[in-house]
């Protein structure tokens, strides 16, 4: 028997409907929740509103409490950078739009207009940049739209990740960190968590680095070009999820004995692919046609599944319009998973010999405009499990699913090998 596991990432929106799985017109999920069981699970636990990454390690069976330290250090591995474990700090950094006299923050995300090669100049014009202070440094390497990787460093001085985040959206809470719905729209000052040298060098590095690169971006040319073009400028960096370590874990298929393969869009998702030890196949960055760019990461399945027991697949799509609120757009991006995804899936699979898979690593909701605690919907097909006969694939119909309730994302895995195997 192999598996399938797709990740629709931020597609559920709760139990408060109308939910996007509930409007969308989804034949291939709707005929895998007839034949399938169903059930709500926590992705990390109650109470909890995670970011991707800790969802995600939680989703492939590690207890992010036990195992997780900072997103920036699997966003750095994810983008082909490594970190001096002790002398540098790295961070998940967006670029984002300020009033740079009153810090005021506008976008989070610059409109999403950002264009990659733009983010590229601009984290040029950051790269190396000297801090003026314990031998401080900053390299900055620009990623996938508006987002980047930032390494706080210091030639000569230990670091911590025991700090706090510019990014007023996202609260540490230990080391996990955790959208906050009201907050405060300012670049917020970065302040150690520990009352360690360590902590609070690193903490002033980040601030230094926080003024400079205002001072540079402000008056950087791509910026004064897209100001006056009435695209809102990148104009300052936010840091958020520090870490100064990688995870020390269990090989994921030594951990299950079974291959696990991946396909997966983002850096952070593919820094913990390249941590877990999976077979990563890699795909071109998500375009607008997205008949093109599934075609793609079906055809990768299918090659992946030739080799290994387990493919791991991580759609984007929803959780950008559940952040921006578009709930037309949110519910068309599930049905473009469903048609050109899920659909010719299931028309190509042996279904007699694998199982399938579904859920979502967090909630999104389109009301909301973060992510937020609420359960999200657990599918399991597999041959020779007996049907549910559940009405369509959503959260208030999977309610009455004979998975119940999973309070933690990683008892899924254990629970469905239990299953199917």
């Amino acid at each position: 028997m192999k598996l399938i596991y797709l990740v629709i990432d931020g597609g559920s929106d709760g139990l408060n409907g109308p939910t996007s799985f509930e409007v969308a017109v989804t034949p291939g999920l709707d005929y895998l929740a007839r034949k399938g069981v169903g059930g709500l699970m926590y992705t990390i636990g109650r109470g909890i509103a995670p970011e991707s990454d800790a969802a995600v390690l939680s989703l492939l069976g590690y207890d992010p409490h036990k195992y997780y330290t900072g997103r920036g250090p699997l966003e750095a591995l994810g983008s082909g950078i490594k970190i001096k474990e002790g002398f540098e700090v790295a961070f998940r950094a967006n670029f984002a739009t300020i009033n740079s006299e009153t810090l005021e923050l506008i976008d989070r995300r610059c409109g999403r207009t950002l264009k990659s090669n733009e983010a590229k100049e601009l984290a040029k014009s950051l790269d190396n940049m000297d801090l003026s202070k314990y031998n401080g440094y900053a390299r900055v390497t620009a990623t996938i739209g508006h987002r980047a990787v930032v390494i706080i460093g210091s030639k000569s001085l230990k670091l911590s990740g025991d700090v706090s985040n510019t990014d007023p959206a996202y609260r540490k809470k230990g080391v996990i960190s955790i959208a906050v719905k009201d907050y405060e729209k300012r670049v917020a000052e970065c302040k150690p968590l520990t009352d360690t040298p360590e902590a609070k060098r690193t903490a002033e590095l980040v601030n230094i680095f926080t003024r400079k690169s205002i001072e540079i971006l402000d008056k950087h040319p791509i910026n004064l070009k897209r100001t006056a073009q009435g695209l809102l400028p990148a104009n300052v960096i936010l840091l958020r999820d520090s870490g100064d370590k990688l995870p020390q874990v269990e090989p994921i298929s030594t951990k299950f004995n079974k291959k696990f393969g991946a396909i997966v869009e983002m850096p952070v998702e593919k820094g913990i692919v390249r941590l877990l030890g999976m077979d990563l196949e890699e795909v071109p960055p998500p375009t607008t046609d997205k008949a093109y760019d599934y075609a793609i990461r079906l055809k990768k399945t299918f090659e992946l599944l030739n080799r290994v027991d387990v493919v791991y697949v991580h759609l984007k799509g929803p959780d950008e319009p559940g952040h921006d609120g578009d709930f037309r757009r949110k519910v068309e991006a599930i049905e473009a998973i469903d048609e050109h995804f899920v659909q010719p899936l299931l028309g190509e699979l042996d279904l007699n010999n694998t199982a399938i898979l579904v859920t979502s690593d967090h909630s999104t909701p389109w009301k909301v405009k973060a992510h937020t605690d609420d359960p999200v919907p657990v599918l399991l097909y597999s041959p020779n499990l007996k049907p549910d006969n559940l009405l369509q694939f959503s959260e208030k119909e999977f309610t009455k699913g004979s998975l119940g309730i999973i309070e933690h994302g990683w008892l899924l895995l254990p629970l469905v090998f239990e299953k199917i195997f």
